[in-house]
């Protein structure tokens, strides 16, 4: 059942991975979905091709979250082109592993711009634009409540920051009907996190349910939480990560 007909979202990192899922899940759904994509263009415009083949409406957009304004022209063209938006997931991210001692301030900042500046850039963008009982959802991550091996400091940081946005812009946007929830991965089987990848092993041996995710597991929450019926969940953190965290 298409129960997002007529709205409009906006999908930032949406040419691989969990990213993907999400569009597609909100397309099926019946929203048409703008997604920017920063290298992987061939990617970006194959998914696009795959959704209208079908009857869906999805645009790529070239836009690099780690530069600044980017993502607030990627959402001026998405409302150009669809007249409104309805739905901001923030999806994009990046994780650099090394020693902490190892890392340099560039590295901090490019973190810190992708992860977190980009987020608040398009939620920014989001609050002045979006209309009432509009959808805000974040993609976290499990790390940001509990670092379960070394090499995660930065990333984990990041991603806990998201938590203090989500609850904030909550209580700011709600007098407009307008939820804020923030979805917390955990292991999902995806080109950054492969199921047989060097740490798979570790990574399943944490959970309660000892297998990885699928990013399907992701974008289904997503969609719940911006249908109608999630208008009552606002400011929540979401973990799903296998029981990862329990």
């Amino acid at each position: 059942m298409q129960k997002l007909i007529n709205k409009t979202a906006f999908v930032t990192g949406g040419s691989r991975g969990i990213g993907a899922a999400i569009v597609k899940r909100l397309a099926l759904a019946g929203a048409a979905v703008a997604f920017t994509y920063v290298n992987g263009k061939d990617k970006a415009e194959a998914l696009v091709k795959e959704l209208e083949a079908t009857g869906l409406k999805a645009t790529a957009i070239k836009a690099d979250s780690a530069k600044e304004g980017e993502i607030s022209l990627a959402i001026e063209e998405t409302i150009g082109k669809y007249g409104k938006l309805d739905i901001l997931v923030n999806s994009a991210g990046i994780y650099i592993g090394k020693p902490f001692e190892q890392h340099t301030l560039q590295e901090y900042n490019q973190v810190m711009a992708v992860n977190v500046r980009a987020v608040v850039e398009a939620c920014l963008a989001a609050a002045q634009k979006m209309e009432n009982l509009g959808r805000i959802i974040t993609i976290g991550s499990c790390m940001a409540e509990r670092v379960p091996s070394v090499q995660g400091t930065l990333y984990a940081m990041s991603k806990s920051a998201l938590v203090g946005l989500t609850k904030g812009l909550a209580r700011d946007l709600g007098h407009k009907g307008i939820t804020v929830n923030l979805v917390q991965p955990g292991p999902v089987n995806t080109d950054m996190n492969p199921e047989n990848g060097g740490h798979a092993d570790f990574q399943r041996g944490l959970m309660a349910i000892p297998k990885y995710g699928r990013p399907e597991h992701i974008a289904d929450l997503v969609a719940y939480l911006a249908d109608t019926v999630a208008a009552y969940t606002t400011g929540s953190v979401l973990t799903i990560d296998g029981g990862s965290n329990a």
